[in-house]
């Protein structure tokens, strides 16, 4: 192929994929890599995405042009749920097998919208939520959030914040939703897997994935797959799935990795109210249970792996004749 050639491909690439080129995502962002895995493990399908206050509805872009080559629908901060819950059940209406995603950060996601994703989680609407987990509002200064982790410096907590990081899973996990699962950018099978697992499922879907953020981590952008590597390495960031709430499988154990070689990269963690005991005293708590419901509640050797398409939720009849219009 010559050089035109490589050009137009790469450039038709650009222009259908859900995450385009042009972005204004920084330099080592893990939202912007986990947008290109989503687009991969979709295998060219265009779901209609739905996005609250965050880095992802600023990135894209002003009006009129826009990163995203796909639908998308910003929101207020807390109401990405509730508004995602509208476009499935108009795509559902009008017959259309088309995935609807929102697509958050923690503080969209543990704080200020944990009411609308309890809502749509217990309605069990046919979504797929995913956050990217950078720990702070990486949008508007970097203030500690709920899923910013103990001793970590912040905006708001300069000296370290004090509360311990917010166990999104087991909220979701609690719900009885079919499928919650932690991803990560450092095992890419595994993400792509997952995104495929839960696109193939029905109902509310859950997954929260460790994003990188070099400017509020104050870390390398070139080392934030190795953080994540390290994260998952020592276990700080489990990799599991859980099924309808019950059913749990680990995907990968901690391999040795000093949390040493996780902390000392990230300028976020040099305070003196950092207690590296009582962190890998909580790792330790934490794989504690894991093991414990897993040994207990198994998910089958073939749940997760081969799962069977699910046939499309029957249309809703609409209170007027025709389709209704929507993204």
């Amino acid at each position: 192929m010559n050089v035109t050639g490589v050009e137009e491909e790469v450039h038709s690439h650009t222009e259908h994929a859900l995450w385009r080129a042009g972005n204004g995502a920084c330099a080592g962002c893990g939202m912007s890599l986990g947008l290109q895995w989503v687009d991969q493990a979709l295998d060219g399908e265009k779901p209609t995405m739905v996005v609250p206050a965050c880095c992802a509805v600023v990135t894209p872009g002003s009006y009129p042009t826009t990163a995203f080559g796909v639908p998308a629908v910003a929101t207020t901060f807390a109401s990405s749920p509730s508004v995602a819950t509208g476009v499935s059940r108009v795509r559902q209406m009008n017959g259309e097998d088309i995935p609807t995603i929102c697509w958050a950060g923690d503080g969209g996601t543990y704080d200020i919208g944990l009411a609308t994703i309890s809502g749509a989680a217990e309605r069990n609407e046919d979504i797929i939520y995913i956050c990217y987990d950078n720990e702070i509002y990486g949008n508007t200064g970097g203030q500690r959030s709920s899923a910013t982790l103990p001793g970590a410096r912040t905006s708001t907590t300069p000296a370290g914040k004090h509360e311990p990081k917010k166990d999104i899973m087991a909220v979701l996990v609690a719900h009885r939703i079919p499928y919650a699962a932690t991803l990560s950018l450092a095992h890419r099978d595994d993400f792509l897997r997952k995104i495929r697992v839960a696109r193939r499922l029905r109902g509310f879907r859950f997954m929260v994935m460790l994003s990188p953020c070099p400017a509020g981590w104050k870390s390398d952008p070139a080392e934030g797959i190795d953080l994540v590597r390290a994260a998952v390495g020592c276990g700080l960031f489990p990799l599991y799935e859980v099924f309808d709430g019950r059913r749990y499988r680990i995907n990968a154990r901690p391999d040795g990795t000093a949390l040493e070689d996780y902390l000392s990269r990230q300028g976020r963690f040099r305070t003196p109210s950092f207690d590296h005991a009582a962190t890998r005293a909580a790792i330790a708590e934490q794989w504690a249970y894991l093991d414990a419901m897993e040994a207990a509640f198994p998910a089958g050797p073939r749940e997760g792996s081969d799962v069977p398409a699910a046939p499309p939720p029957p249309p809703i009849a609409p209170e007027a004749n025709g389709p209704v219009t929507g993204p």
